[in-house]
């Protein structure tokens, strides 16, 4: 049986379609907080330590190594700089479909926030979530890991985003340090 160029390529996407289509949508499955577990009610992230952890009450729940924006340690300014926002925010949202393993919408520009921008006349961005990897790229999350990747996001590991998923109550507080 003689083999063309190209023809282990189209074998190995056919297979990762053929997955995916198997998945059929397996993040949509994901849970809300379990009721009656211990549910975070705020969340603290410390851009310069790379690192967040879930609280309920004064109880830490759970700390994890994050990612952020490729932009810099600076806070966010203007959409497109790259940047992680820094203040005092909510969870607004919860998305199983994301482009990326689940997502956390925070509640990013504030009023203040939006002020300043227009002042500054540039437009301060949104779209600021708490999120796992790009979908289908959770195998090679060791690739993703130490490093700062996002668009302005806060990243973990699918893992570690389904856990946050599962331990946090929509409306949680959300604290962006520096």
């Amino acid at each position: 049986m003689s083999r063309r160029p190209g023809d282990w390529l189209r074998a190995v996407m056919a297979a990762a379609a053929l997955l995916a289509l198997a998945c059929g949508g397996c993040e949509a499955r994901a849970r809300p907080p379990i009721a009656g577990a211990a549910i975070a009610d705020r969340i603290v992230i410390e851009k310069a330590a790379h690192r967040m952890s879930l609280f309920a009450g004064e109880r830490k729940l759970a700390t994890y190594r994050i990612s952020l924006g490729r932009g810099g340690l600076a806070p966010k300014v203007r959409e497109g700089d790259r940047r992680t926002p820094e203040g005092d925010y909510r969870i607004t949202d919860r998305n199983a479909r994301s482009a990326y393993h689940l997502s956390l919408r925070i509640g990013y520009p504030t009023p203040a926030q939006v002020a300043r921008a227009r002042a500054a006349g540039v437009d301060p961005g949104g779209d600021i979530m708490i999120h796992g990897l790009p979908n289908g790229r959770g195998e090679i999350a060791a690739l993703y890991r130490g490093h700062d990747w996002t668009d302005g996001c806060i990243a973990v590991s699918d893992a570690e985003m389904d856990e946050v998923w599962r331990l946090t109550r929509d409306g949680a507080a959300v604290r962006i340090l520096p």
